[in-house]
């Protein structure tokens, strides 16, 4: 052994163990042989890693998990890895960060501070608006403050419905549509299609192609009543007004379609040339649909932003950004005062169309979001993705509280099912599981299928301390019809079936096989006797029940 190493490690052992700070290297020894220069080189690049990881582990590198997948994709690298937590994105973040410091030679790397990016974050910017969007942000909030304190009165109303009221209607309703088999096939196009809706009687169909072409069909007959050539490029958008007269004679608007030649064209049945073309996109038409006042109409486009038009004036009342990319679904609340829009991005929002501000931001989806409805309660919104599930979301807390595997592939559209006001319901007639409930004296009697239970009613004491009778204060009846509205989920995908689900507890309820190849779209009637859907192979297809009369 060479001397002069013998010393110093003699001199190290008398001071104390040999730690890696204070190991002398001896660069002038060496036994002159290829074998031990390799073995050099080697615990030098062992040196060199453990110098590595110790300067990983001082920097500083964000906490927030958003940011950290931002900082890998300004370097190149996978923002997410299969398998990998929040954790090991950010171990996976310094690692890279200390490849790079030593690349250039142990330079340190500058971070931004959390506190500057967050303060970035929460800047909030404002543009001009116009007088006519601050007039119809007026009308909006007169409009949608009446309807929402309904709602809001007739869910209260809901929850003294006894609880067996409510069990027997959704075992009538959920039974009814485990009947639901395919009743006819319709050639549509020489395209595929793109969207199906029905109109508001609930027996008239229109469907929108890649073709450009708008037809509209009487159902359950499935007979062609009128074509319309709408657009030079795909319909990317079919609506109707919520209060569209299908009379033939009538030159009201009825119809709106939107595609890829970014223009939305208003129709009235009466007439197959437009009331009106809404310029303004950039970009290929998405979905589109009216706020429930029908004095507005929403559109989503492929140019990154969704408008807001006034279809009485044609004017363009609100341009909104917000997503950084493609905005591909929109969906109003049935109140009027909110609208919610998803992206190719994989991001949905909720905007106050009263104030302009952002509700909430729906982000949890892995791909493009390509379908999006508000329940009728007002505060559940489904989102359909290409990730194959569905995201059921909930306002009140600001969070997705159910994912649905909900199809094999990509989710094309969601609908919840709305029962239209004086419909008459699907349901079977009610004498067959009616419930009828009789107060007499100090016992109410219920009376179902012929087989009377009697339960005992106390008496009311008052804050005055007098005693009423049950009799002064009877059962309020209460119609089936009004809470069939939200009880069940619709979706389709490109797996080739329609699938409904309950709104409750999100189970699995029926499948409904197209045997047509991808299901674009799908919609169900304001009465719910019919969904109808609209498939890849150019065909729709009309499903019912059993006890539906032809």
């Amino acid at each position: 052994m060479n001397s002069s190493r013998k010393v110093r490690i003699e001199d190290e052992d008398e001071d104390g163990d040999i730690t890696l700070d204070n190991l002398v290297d001896d660069a002038n020894y060496t036994m002159g042989t290829e074998r031990s220069e390799r073995s050099r080189q080697e615990n030098q690049a062992l040196l060199d890693e453990l110098e590595r990881k110790k300067r990983a582990r001082s920097l500083a590198v964000p906490t927030d998990d958003n940011r950290v997948k931002a900082r890998l994709r300004e370097m190149g690298e996978p923002i997410t890895l299969f398998g990998e937590r929040a954790p090991d994105r950010r171990d996976r973040l310094k690692y890279v960060l200390s490849q790079i410091a030593a690349a250039r030679g142990g330079e340190e790397l500058e971070m931004e501070s959390e506190s500057e990016e967050s303060d970035e974050e929460e800047e909030e910017f404002y543009t001009p608006g116009s007088l006519e969007l601050l007039e119809a942000r007026r009308s909006i909030a007169e409009f949608s403050l009446p309807r929402a304190q309904k709602r809001v009165a007739q869910q209260r109303e809901q929850h003294k419905v006894p609880l067996s009221r409510t069990i027997d209607l959704r075992k009538r309703v959920f039974a009814e549509l485990k009947t639901f088999t395919i009743l006819g096939s319709q050639i549509g196009d020489e395209r595929p299609i793109s969207q199906i809706r029905f109109a508001p009687d609930g027996r008239t169909l229109a469907t929108g192609s890649w073709s450009g072409n708008v037809k509209i069909w009487d159902t359950p007959s499935c007979n062609l009543q009128k074509t319309i050539t709408a657009h030079t490029d795909r319909v990317g958008g079919v609506a109707w007004h919520p209060k569209a007269s299908l009379d033939e004679n009538s030159t009201t608007l009825s119809l709106a379609t939107g595609g890829g030649d970014a223009l939305v064209k208003l129709y009235s049945v009466g007439s197959t040339q437009p009331l009106a073309v809404l310029k303004g996109h950039a970009g290929r038409i998405g979905r589109i649909g009216f706020h429930p006042s029908g004095a507005y109409l929403g559109s989503a486009s492929f140019d990154g932003t969704w408008r807001l038009w006034d279809v009485e004036k044609h004017i363009e009342l609100l341009l909104q950004e917000g997503h950084s990319k493609e905005v591909y679904s929109l969906a109003f609340q049935d109140d009027g005062a909110l609208v919610a829009s998803g992206g190719l991005d994989a991001i949905g929002r909720v905007w106050d169309l009263r104030t302009g501000r952002t509700a909430m931001v729906l982000d949890g989806h892995a791909q493009a979001i390509f379908a999006i409805d508000f329940s009728p309660n007002g505060y559940q919104i489904a989102t359909g993705s290409q990730d194959d599930t569905i995201r059921i979301w909930d306002m009140r807390h600001l969070k997705a509280l159910h994912t649905i595997p909900a199809h094999k592939s990509s989710v094309s559209d969601v609908r919840f099912f709305r029962l239209a006001s004086g419909a008459k319901s699907f349901l079977p007639p009610e004498s067959e599981s009616e419930t009828k409930m009789q107060v007499d004296g100090s016992h109410q009697s219920s009376i179902s299928n012929g087989i009377v239970e009697e339960e005992d009613v106390k008496p009311v004491l008052t804050p005055s301390g007098a005693v009423v009778a049950p009799s002064a204060n009877p059962i309020v009846n209460i119609s089936d019809d009004k809470y069939q509205s939200g009880l069940y989920l619709v979706s389709s995908g490109y797996d080739g079936l329609v699938k409904i689900w309950s709104a409750d507890d999100w189970q699995f309820l029926r499948a409904l096989a197209t045997d047509a190849g991808k299901v674009m779209s799908m919609d169900i009637s304001n009465d719910g006797m019919f969904i109808a859907s609209g498939s890849w192979n150019r065909s729709y297809q009309l499903f019912a029940g059993e006890n539906v009369v032809m």
